[in-house]
């Protein structure tokens, strides 16, 4: 199965539809009346998506189990189409959009198997999926307005003796959201270098700075201190779900002095130098962290 552990729980829903087509208005007032000799087809049909919608990594071997959290089933008659509408929800890492299409098409067997011995003519005209919520797609539109600027802080980066992986990373991350990565550059970790270079980001038309490395516990690493006093306002909560995502995989996130925040209109979050640390704080809080901008675009413009 794909590897989701990267992923954070969020809210994730689908609609997904089948049509089942009768072949005349008989069949259609048989099921409505319940005169079907296998009983309540409506009723014995939803109950086997309901089972179906939670058993479906059981059959789809790529389907991770989740914990399904809502199902609706519904029908719809018109004419002689039967439209089979299932609505699931859960909050989890991965998406349930299969998991409404294999119901729905269930829903839609089931029906076939209960209405074959009055009716020899049905078909399952089609299984599609309506809708699906959740997850990174909501959030591209956003990321695609925003321009991103990288900085890491390290003395021997800077000075040649290594090379840079960890804000490679951070730019692979933003591109795959969709996000302008515009500016790119590799600073000293001091104090001066990494206010001036904020700045310029900034006045360049960064809305993002995302800054790598200087905030661990060395005396050398200053991130923390050059960063806050540009801040206008913290935001506490992104460092928190950072260090509690890093917290579930390493003790170790505990000791991390991240910081996050606006300058005036830039968000700036200063993040861990390693290339784990980095990479596991932008699965903590990207891609749902890009609606800040749909926010701070909403107070401005109801402002203006």
């Amino acid at each position: 199965m794909v590897n989701i552990t990267h992923k954070t729980n969020t809210l994730r829903t689908a609609i997904a539809q089948s049509v089942v087509r009768v072949s005349s208005q008989e069949t259609i007032d048989r099921i409505v009346n319940k005169q079907i000799p296998k009983g309540d087809v409506f009723e014995m049909a939803k109950t086997a998506g309901l089972f179906a919608a939670k058993k479906t990594s059981d059959v789809i071997p790529d389907c991770h189990p989740l914990p399904i959290e809502f199902t609706k089933i519904t029908f719809e008659i018109e004419d002689l189409d039967i439209i089979i509408n299932t609505e699931i929800h859960t909050i989890y890492k991965t998406g349930v959009e299969v998991e409404a299409m294999y119901a729905s098409s269930v829903v839609a067997i089931t029906m076939y198997d209960m209405l074959k011995p009055v009716d020899k003519s049905i078909e399952i005209v089609n299984t599609k999926l309506i809708e699906k919520k959740g997850g990174k797609t909501d959030y591209q539109k956003i990321a695609s307005h925003v321009n991103v600027g990288v900085i890491v802080c390290s003395d021997s980066i800077s000075a040649g003796e290594k090379t840079d992986r960890s804000g490679k990373i951070i730019m692979e991350k933003m591109k795959a959201f969709e996000a302008n990565v515009t500016d790119y550059t590799i600073i000293p970790d001091e104090i001066e270098a990494i206010r001036t270079t904020i700045n310029l980001m900034e006045a360049k038309g960064c809305q993002l700075i995302l800054i790598t490395g200087g905030t661990g516990l060395s005396p050398k690493d200053l991130t923390p201190e050059a960063v806050l006093p540009l801040l206008d306002k913290e935001i506490p909560g992104i460092v928190e779900a950072i260090r509690s995502y890093g917290q579930q995989r390493t003790p170790y996130s505990m000791l991390s002095r991240s910081v996050a925040g606006f300058k005036n209109e830039t968000l700036i979050i200063a993040l861990p130098g390693s290339t784990n640390g980095v990479s596991e704080s932008i699965d903590a809080v990207f891609p749902a962290l890009f609606h800040v901008f749909r926010v701070r675009n909403f107070f401005k413009h109801n402002e203006e």
